[in-house]
């Protein structure tokens, strides 16, 4: 399919190239972009903010951590444990006894009470059974024969063998307080330094209040989630409830979690001091609300725009199309002959410069028109009738040539019966009509060749035919005659045996596109001739037809074969109109 290509699709394509792909990139591809802008960011910002935290509960932790060191920094303190390790404290006497858990009693306990207020209590296990409390309540007790080498964090610690353990929220049941805290702790093994012998086993709890007020101090968005995973991700604490497929899917390190309608997006950070994560679930909702005003925003823009820039583009094309729409009009009356219509155009501008140029071009098309095509025609015209009277003469003289034949031949009555015939002819060739119908051409052969039976008698015969449809077609008057008169003269008459004259009219379907043409077929089975036989003079006869075919019909053809002792065929070929 051919694409249009007029001055308003131009105009429209134009107008969809600069203002409604733009438009459309605006609505729907900018929100999408600055989504991603804004998601990148806030989890940027997001990450800032776990670094934060957990640099807050690693603060923590490093209390923690120093708290179970203290018993390394007190003389007192790590020769009481010694003493109470080894088979000598059983052994020893009161006052030895009292001297060695003086330190442990009153020392000890001042260095470990010194501490923040989030950081309840600190437990001391030596290795005798013994057990001594020191923290936030003066009067916690331990709870009587409570297994603690059974415990978990106990195991622990003597697994990390002096190094630090850092134990998961757990309740502190084994001491007696008034409050029954969940707290989360730090555990170590004290060791002698000189021989690397187990002395106890030291534990400092912490409130889980603490991680509750390090995050409650972050300002996220409403439906965005806190949590602090502890060691082997266990969940210590989170500001929302998590449901147990988030947390598996947060310990599979998924990029994105959907849970309860809603999608988050995880930032995570690992803290310094344990092994604990601090994760931000970020509402994708949330991050979708913010772009909502966007959306509505880049929606009105784009409909007002392109309200706005179709009235703006519908008002200037039509200002723009409308004088060239106007021109074309004028141009097909010009086509038609009209050559005193004009262009209307008002303005300065180019377009009316233009209009101008165009009105100026028409009148002088119409001077030229009257001064050389008027003139041109006259001249072929007169051509043409040139040509036309030169047949006249040449058939009167042929035919009174054959008069002559037949008063000497002593055919009065043939004669006689000719001279009536060619007044006939006379009448028709000395009309005043320069083109008459196929239908009337062929009248005037029939009566013509009527005269030169005649004259032949049986050496001649004739067969003249024309499709109905083509009695009404107008050709210039006596172009066929000569042809007919060239085949009587120079094929039938000296021929030694009977001839059939053809003349045809039909219509048929020639050259490569097969279109309608009309065929005239001239054709006798006489002697033939050759172009320059003697007494055949070209200028008088088929020249004069193929000038005068030139000028009535320019795609007109007139083509020739013959054969000498077999006769001549000529035929005319004229596109229907």
């Amino acid at each position: 399919m051919k694409f249009p290509k007029t001055l308003r699709v131009k105009l429209s394509i134009l107008y969809l190239l600069t203002t409604v792909i733009p438009l459309a990139i605006i609505v729907f591809v900018m929100p999408s972009y600055y989504q991603s802008v804004i998601t990148r960011d806030s989890q940027t910002l997001t990450a800032a903010t776990l670094t934060a935290l957990s640099r807050n509960i690693d603060t923590y932790l490093d209390d923690l951590n120093r708290l179970t060191l203290t018993p390394y920094l007190n003389n007192d303190v790590m020769n009481a444990l010694k003493l109470k390790a080894s088979h000598k404290y059983d052994t020893a006497s009161a006052s030895q006894q009292l001297a060695a858990n003086q330190p442990l009693y009153a020392t000890l306990p001042y260095y470990l009470s010194t501490t923040r207020q989030d950081i309840l209590s600190t437990i001391i296990l030596p290795y005798d059974g013994s057990v001594f409390v020191a923290g936030k309540y003066s009067f916690s007790s331990p709870v009587p024969n409570y297994p603690f080498k059974q415990q978990t964090w106990y195991k622990q610690a003597i697994a990390a063998n002096g190094d630090v353990a850092f134990v998961n929220p757990h309740p502190q049941d084994y001491l007696l307080t008034p409050l029954s805290a969940q707290v989360f702790s730090v555990a170590r093994l004290i060791k002698d330094p000189d021989t690397g012998r187990p002395l106890a086993v030291i534990m400092a709890d912490a409130d889980t209040v603490v991680l509750r007020n390090i995050v409650n101090g972050v300002r996220l968005n409403v439906s965005s989630i806190i949590a602090v995973f502890g060691t082997h991700e266990r969940l210590l604490y989170s500001s929302q409830p998590l449901s147990g497929r988030v947390v598996q899917a947060l310990a599979r390190k998924e990029s994105a979690i959907q849970d309860s309608g809603d999608a988050y997006l995880p930032v995570i950070k690992k803290t310094a001091s344990a092994p604990w994560s601090v994760v931000i679930l970020l509402s994708q909702s949330e991050i979708n609300a913010q772009l909502q005003w966007l959306d509505i925003v880049g929606a009105l823009f784009a409909i007002l725009g392109l309200c706005l820039t179709f009235l703006l583009f519908s008002i200037l094309s039509r200002w723009i199309v409308r004088p060239f729409q106007h021109m074309m009009g004028v141009m097909k009356q010009v086509q038609e002959g009209d050559l005193q219509t004009h262009v209307v155009i008002e303005g300065e501008d180019e377009i009316a410069i233009l209009g101008n140029a165009f009105n100026t071009m028409i009148t002088q098309l119409d001077e030229t028109i009257g001064r050389e095509y008027v003139a041109t025609l006259n001249q072929r015209n007169a051509e043409y009738r040139a040509l036309q009277s030169q047949i006249q003469p040449h058939f009167l003289y042929n035919t009174l040539n054959g008069f002559i034949g037949l008063n000497r031949l002593g055919e009065r009555q043939t004669l006689e019966n000719a001279i009536i015939a060619l007044s006939g002819l006379l009448r028709h060739v000395l009309s005043s009509e320069e083109w008459v119908t196929i239908k009337e051409e062929f009248l005037f052969l029939q009566r013509y060749c009527e005269l030169q039976a005649l004259r032949f008698q049986e050496k001649m015969s004739f067969e003249l035919y024309c499709e109905q449809m083509l009695t009404d077609f107008k050709i210039p008057k006596l172009l066929l005659q000569p042809l007919v008169e060239n085949a009587v003269i120079h094929g039938i008459e000296p021929a030694d045996h009977p001839c059939l004259l053809r003349v045809h009219a039909t219509t048929v379907l020639a050259g490569k596109e097969e279109k309608p043409v009309i065929r005239i077929l001239v054709e006798d089975n006489g002697v033939g001739f050759a172009t320059q036989a003697q007494g055949f003079n070209p200028h008088l006869g088929l020249a004069n037809v193929r000038e005068r075919l030139k000028i009535a019909y320019e795609a007109a053809s007139l083509s020739i074969s013959n054969a000498i002792g077999c006769g001549t065929q000529v035929i005319i070929e004229i596109p229907e109109p």
